[in-house]
């Protein structure tokens, strides 16, 4: 389920997009992210990020194995998103006024949320 949904204009990172908007995460929640998001265990404490294989290196079968139970848990969080750009806002060129943009991904987010809502 999308609980919150933050916008920026122009092309920026995800993790920059995050860092600004200071969002609020409580302690008791794991945050699973991607590689994208080095640095982020400065921020927070309960992340969940895949080991980087070193420059030259492999890495270990140990860490090849937490890094598949990392991305089984990520694998419905890309769902989602797959879901969200069906509406192609994502993919495409954003042609209305910035301003509406973040309602427009509200609408969207409450769209998936309502269509593929478990129960």
């Amino acid at each position: 389920m999308i609980l919150c949904v933050v916008c920026a204009k122009g092309h920026v990172h995800d993790f920059t997009i995050f860092k600004d908007s200071r969002l609020p995460i409580r302690e008791g929640i794991e945050v699973c992210v991607d590689l994208g998001y080095q640095g982020i265990k400065n921020i927070l404490k309960n992340v969940s990020i895949p080991h980087k294989k070193p420059k030259g290196g492999a890495l270990t079968a140990e860490q090849k194995a937490e890094n598949t139970e990392k991305s089984k848990k990520r694998i419905p969080i890309e769902h989602i998103n797959r879901k969200c750009k069906i509406f192609r806002i994502v993919k495409e060129t954003f042609r209305g006024k910035h301003k509406n943009m973040a309602k427009t991904w509200n609408l969207i987010a409450g769209l998936v949320n309502f269509r593929y809502a478990t129960a």
